[in-house]
């Protein structure tokens, strides 16, 4: 393989993650991934012909990646290029899909699975099937709104009926839709429920990850989304044990930006690094269903940390967004635990590092589980004792409801050693005091 220094990503799946797939891209250990992204949610959602709820990149090869080895990527900047977007509560419309209204969307009229098709003016009826006209979208909106950014990408404000439908008319120029994503523009629908809203722009991504070792829709790439695929009835149904098989690349966590670190399992040769579904803004939870989907540019660097056996993901936020228990301690606070320690006669004061692992699940309360099966697992340690440290030096925090969560804390340096990622997690932390 022809490995690259610097690999520039501008295609996207079908919305299946296959690890039969051959990976056209390959960066070297080390190298860098540059990728113009698809907005995420909305617009596959009401584009039939993609079978996964998202339309990510084409996975990345990365020499040397192995399975049962782990790759550091680190999110060097993540820029929104979308002018406007659509987005909001979901309701599936029955009769328009089979099984799963995000992988197999089914025309009522002429029984197409997964059809092309066309947008005809705008609004919620505007997506058509290409073969027999019929008005097609597996999913409508609750209450939804269209929202436009300032040219520093600082705010975002919810727009009115008028603002809202001059946008659906030029909605792939408003959304920068790359020139080889096949989506729907969803600000076509011109949602306006809450017009004049102001909101803070702080992107993120919401799928970055490794391949998985089975053949999954990308949103579903995660123990929460997974669920639907459990005995489902079209051709990505699996058991539930097949679930091990997943990365959890869609996670939804908003401290997935700019500065982060996330370390990912490799459970396919080469591990297929992926990414998309960035987001202009979103509170822990994404409560809502959906955010604001975005196009963007996103630079990446991978490395391939040998033998690193991890489960799922494990990021290493940004300073500000570690809970305030899982802050490294200043150099004021550690003098205070040293004069603390003379008092008691304590011989050592233990050395700690944050250090957050990804669980998902079912629900939250399956998913914290995961979340501190897998930090014990990695550590070597006890799942109470994970209970401990997250309690006192850190905090379990929403990803994303149902099913997503962070199990964060202040981690013992010679844990970190012993796994090798010591390093790596001080280079991240040790310049803040």
């Amino acid at each position: 393989m022809n490995a690259k220094q610097v690999v520039y990503v501008n295609e996207f799946t079908n919305g299946i993650l296959d690890p039969n797939q051959s990976m056209k891209y390959v960066v070297k250990d080390g190298g860098n991934i540059i990728a113009n992204t698809t907005p995420g949610c909305w617009g596959p959602m009401i584009t039939p012909a993609l079978k996964g709820g998202h339309e990510v990149t084409k996975p990345v090869y990365v020499e040397g990646a192995k399975v049962g080895d782990a790759v550091a990527i680190e999110i060097k900047s993540i820029e929104v290029t979308s002018l406007a977007t659509a987005s909001g509560n979901d309701k599936p419309v029955e009769g328009r899909f089979k099984g799963d209204p995000f992988v197999a969307a089914t025309c009522p009229e002429c029984g197409t699975i997964n059809p092309e098709t066309e947008l005809k003016g705008i609004g919620e009826q505007a997506v058509h099937c290409k073969k027999c006209d019929a008005d097609i979208t597996p999913f409508t909106f609750t209450h939804a709104y269209t929202m436009a950014f300032n040219e520093q990408n600082s705010v975002g404000l919810t727009l009115n009926k008028e603002a809202a439908e001059k946008v659906a008319k030029d909605g792939k120029a408003y959304m920068s839709t790359p020139e080889n994503s096949i989506q729907n523009p969803i600000v076509a629908f011109a949602p306006h429920s809450m017009p004049g809203t102001i909101a803070r722009v702080r992107p993120f991504l919401g799928q970055l990850g490794t391949t998985p070792a089975r053949a999954l829709p990308d949103s579903h790439n995660a123990g929460d989304f997974g669920q639907f695929l459990i005995d489902a009835p079209h051709d990505y149904g699996i058991r539930k044990e097949d679930l091990a098989d997943r990365t959890d690349g869609h996670m939804d966590i908003n401290r997935v930006r700019a500065g982060a670190i996330v370390i990912c399992p490799v459970k396919v040769e080469g591990a297929g690094v992926y990414l998309g579904d960035m987001h202009a803004m979103q509170g822990d939870g994404e409560i809502a269903g959906h955010t604001t989907d975005v196009a963007g540019i996103v630079s990446l660097k991978v490395s391939v940390l040998k033998d690193m056996k991890v489960d799922g993901p494990i990021i290493l936020p940004v300073y500000e967004d570690l809970p305030y228990l899982a802050k490294p301690f200043t150099t004021v606070e550690q003098q205070q635990a040293r004069q603390l320690a003379e008092e008691w006669e304590i011989q050592e004061i233990v050395e700690m590092y944050p250090i957050s692992f990804v669980g998902s699940g079912a629900d939250l309360n399956e998913a914290t589980t995961n979340g501190m099966e897998r930090a014990a697992s990695f550590l070597g340690i006890s799942v109470p004792e994970v209970m401990n440290r997250a309690t006192i030096n850190g905090s379990i925090e929403i990803g994303r409801h149902p099913g997503v969560v962070t199990v964060t804390f202040l981690t013992p340096n010679r844990y970190l050693q012993q796994q090798g990622i010591l390093e790596i997690v001080k280079k991240q932390y040790q310049y803040e005091n």
